[in-house]
């Protein structure tokens, strides 16, 4: 009996190196925000040194990067990828994938779907329309929470803690009467920018929430000033609301 156990804990047993690196990933998860050595050590229960050495192979790896300017660690592009792969898995995410494509087409306009990201408001999947555009898009991108639709909508529908750390990253200064515009947002249900943040650039961005009325994503129809129709009962209003409703109604 001894010897079965023995010989099922041999066939158990790790890499301990590996296990006490995944510590220090599952730091960063859990603060939800880029961290200084020392804290992300502490968070970890390493000393700064030992942790420094890890952090020096999680960034070979791409599993970990390091801001330029500030010193603090965040998740790396290897990271963000296998995030990605499990949101693939997520029933919203699931439900929202051909109804962006089929959005994407009817309307003529790029379209983003964004979640709730550390630095803010991320871009996970994006369908060009038929308008090119002069802004540089693509998944990874994250939102500004104050002069974009979908950052606005995050911070008018998304938990109220999630949204206050990804406001403490982003560090930015509101415009007069951003408490006024969030509530005007939460009443209609839906945010758009003109010319804003790029000059020539518009889009409309509406919250989508699973049965349990928790926002899981934000759809944004982006395309050229001009060419969107921006008016809050338009058509690409009412396309954005109805593909909302559709992914909704497909959710446990």
């Amino acid at each position: 009996m001894a010897s079965s156990e023995t010989s099922e804990e041999k066939k158990q047993r790790g890499i301990q190196s590996v296990e006490v690196g995944a510590r220090l990933l599952a730091a960063l998860a859990a603060r939800r925000e880029p961290l200084a050595l020392g804290a992300l050590a502490e968070a970890a229960e390493l000393s700064s040194a030992q942790a420094h050495t890890y952090l020096v192979s999680l960034t070979r790896l791409g599993l970990v990067k390091r801001d330029a300017l500030t010193g603090n660690y965040e998740p790396g592009p290897l990271s963000l990828r296998l995030g990605l792969l499990n949101l693939e898995h997520q029933p919203a995410y699931r439900a929202a994938a051909p109804r962006v494509a089929a959005l994407a087409l009817a309307t003529g306009m790029s379209v983003a779907v964004s979640v709730a990201g550390p630095q803010g408001p991320t871009i996970v999947r994006y369908e060009r329309g038929g308008h090119p555009l002069h802004v540089n898009l693509h998944v990874g991108t994250v939102m500004s929470l104050s002069s974009t639709s979908t950052g606005r909508v995050f911070r008018a529908f998304d938990d109220a803690s999630r949204v206050a750390a990804m406001l403490a990253h982003q560090q930015e200064t509101d415009a007069p009467g951003m408490d006024a515009r969030i509530d005007e947002i939460r009443t209609r249900g839906i945010e758009r920018s003109v010319d804003a943040p790029s000059p020539g650039v518009s889009s409309m961005s509406v919250p989508v929430f699973d049965s349990a009325g928790r926002m899981q994503l934000a759809l944004t129809a982006i395309g050229p000033t001009g060419l969107a129709d921006v008016a809050w009962d338009g058509a690409l209003a009412r396309a954005l609301k109805d593909a909302a409703r559709t992914i909704t109604d497909l959710l446990p």
